[in-house]
């Protein structure tokens, strides 16, 4: 089992790099990859490119004898079977190498799409929540491609709602099955898949997850979708009309479905985070490419400097994005780590993940948003081509919308985001109100921390205002709100997305920051440069942010009192992003893909 080294010390808490500090031996990041970890990448990355992208245009027009066939062979490489445990015929490996295969396979979201839903909410739920015999019964041939899965909760009344479900379970008169009755909606893999997590209310209230096989009698699959984008993926309602489901294919507990199926999603959540900052690495290497070759005004248009500073954020972007993700998953496995003889215990697994939902979620907007920004670059660079289906740039402007959908829709998450951190600090799991408490008592005595001093002083000591903005912003809203801020959706939103900025900012900066420790600034200029930029744009974000808050809390000669002190929290010195953008878009257009030193 490929294992990631605890760090150091006691357990990381999900949510505290608000009010905490962390060094960067501190945090995983893909320099921290083991052997392993690199043949486990270059084993997807090769699939990938000699499997499926050799299969794109059949998939397209839905060929599924075909991705079935490669989700086989996925599963004979052993990509299908990583977070199932050995016993059942998985690999069991860590949550980094999830992630890697997750970043390395992302070459075409239709298959992107069909893999994640097979591997993750599609077995995860029998790995979690299945009894011994549903285990032995049903993962093997989920770990192995032979059985492909699917996740069915959303209805047409019920998507981000999902507990409003109107599918009914009713247990039969001679006890033996239940009878399900009802239409689940949009459901991946819905028009191969052999088995299906099916969520019904038993007795018309107690939210339940079923095991359900395509046989079985009264399951029916309706017709395909024809959907805007990944068109190589299934996608189909599934028809329950007093579909029969043996009782001993409940899974979990009956009135317990919701445990199954929020707990799941977080790591979807970081699946699709991770695969989305490897759709734009793939993104960034097409737009080179056709901007080195394509000529306007008697040159290529990669010598043009708002071309060059579109490709120099793609870079940052995927700079921070990689840091992000790998940093969560690192510390899951860290957390994973100190179970001890109890890691094989998958409740305990599950609590852990559960305790990074904030940061899952995090990634999942993060990503969705960040390769919607490259995929519409992407087409500019191509212009008209870009509007072309033969090339590269349509597909991927149409295939990455729905990940902003998936996993719960971006709002929702926000909402998540902000809700999660204010209920862990009211249960006093994060002392999040007694930081926000400190920060108001210096704002208003006008005492500042002092100076950062080392390596990336600057970018460092921009995380810590970041994190001032975001308590200070999130003190007004609570002190004015108290327990209704929960109906402030706007309010809410702008904390979470100040919260997102904030985790991405400080990922970007240990990333760079670990580098430095070991090559030098000077060693690692473009890693530097990268997160200078990035930084630059998330610190703009924030202030914006934080300024809608307060004037939505405030008036009035105390509006502008708290204006002042954002003003003073915001007095720092801007680097020269065009400078750097210009640095950064040589580096990688002489490369021609996105590189980190």
């Amino acid at each position: 089992m490929a294992t990631v080294t605890a760090v150091p010390g006691s357990k990381i808490r999900g949510g505290s790099f608000l009010i905490e500090e962390r060094a960067p031996e501190e945090v995983f990041t893909p320099e921290d990859f083991s052997e392993q970890h690199l043949l486990i990448a270059q084993t997807a990355e090769e699939f990938a490119n000699k499997e499926i992208v050799p299969n794109i245009e059949n998939m397209e027009h839905k060929n599924f004898a075909i991705v079935r066939e490669l989700v086989k062979k996925a599963g004979e490489l052993g990509l299908s079977g990583v977070d199932v445990p050995e016993q059942y015929g998985g690999m069991e490996m860590d949550k980094v190498t999830s992630a890697i295969i997750a970043d390395r396979i992302a070459k075409y979201g239709g298959f992107s799409t069909t893999w994640g839903a097979h591997t993750c909410i599609g077995t995860l739920p029998i790995v979690y929540f299945g009894t011994e015999e549903q285990k032995k019964k049903y993962l093997p041939g989920l770990a192995s491609g032979e059985t492909v899965g699917a996740y069915a909760l959303s209805e047409s009344s019920s998507g981000s709602d999902a507990l409003n479900c109107r599918t009914q379970a009713k247990l039969s008169a001679d006890g033996k099955h239940y009878l399900l009755n009802g239409e689940k909606m949009w459901i991946t893999n819905a028009g191969f898949a052999d088995l299906f997590i099916v969520f019904a209310k038993v007795s018309g209230d107690k939210f339940t997850a079923f095991i359900i096989e395509r046989g079985f009698p009264g399951f029916s699959v309706g017709a395909e979708e024809h959907k805007m984008g990944i068109r190589g993926s299934s996608t189909c309602p599934l028809i329950l009309n007093d579909c029969q489901v043996p009782v001993g294919n409940v899974l979990g507990e009956i009135g317990k479905g919701h445990h199954i199926a929020f707990n799941v999603l977080n790591v979807g959540r970081f699946k699709l985070g991770a695969g989305c900052v490897g759709s734009a690495r793939n993104c960034i290497e097409s737009a080179i490419a056709y901007a080195k070759q394509r000529k306007a005004f008697g040159k290529v248009i990669a010598d043009f400097g708002l071309i060059r500073e579109k490709i120099a954020n793609m870079a940052a972007g995927i700079f921070t994005g990689e840091a992000m993700a790998y940093r969560t998953v690192g510390m899951m496995d860290a957390a994973i780590a100190q179970l001890g003889e109890q890691h094989e215990d998958m409740a305990q697994v599950r609590k852990v993940i559960d305790e990074y939902a904030v940061e899952c979620s995090i990634l999942k907007v993060w990503g969705s948003e960040f390769i919607d920004y490259v995929v519409d670059e992407s087409v500019q660079i191509y212009g008209g081509y870009g509007f072309v289906e033969e090339y590269p740039a349509e597909r991927n402007y149409r295939d990455v919308r729905v990940n902003r959908i998936f996993e719960g829709t971006n709002e929702i998450n926000r909402l998540l985001i902000t809700g999660f951190l204010l209920k862990r600090a009211m249960s006093g799991q994060l002392p999040l109100m007694a930081a926000i408490k400190k920060l108001m008592d210096e704002v208003l005595s006008g005492t500042s921390d002092e100076g950062e001093e080392g390596l990336l002083a600057q970018e460092r000591k921009l995380v810590g205002t970041a994190k001032k903005i975001g308590l200070f912003a999130a003190g007004i809203a609570t002190q004015k709100y108290m327990q209704a801020i929960q109906d402030q959706q706007e309010i809410m939103g702008a904390i979470a997305n100040m919260t997102i900025e904030t985790y991405a900012m400080e990922s970007a900066v240990l990333r760079a920051q670990k580098l430095a420790a070991q090559h030098g600034e000077a060693g690692c200029a473009h890693s530097i440069a990268m997160a200078r930029v990035y930084i630059s744009g998330a610190m703009e974000k924030i202030e914006s942010a934080s300024r809608m808050v307060i004037a939505a809390c405030a008036e009035g000669d105390m509006l502008r009192s708290q204006l002042a002190i954002l003003r003073r929290l915001c007095k720092y010195e801007p680097f020269n992003t065009v400078a750097l953008r210009q640095a950064i878009a040589q580096k990688v257009i002489e490369t021609g893909k996105y590189v980190v030193a």
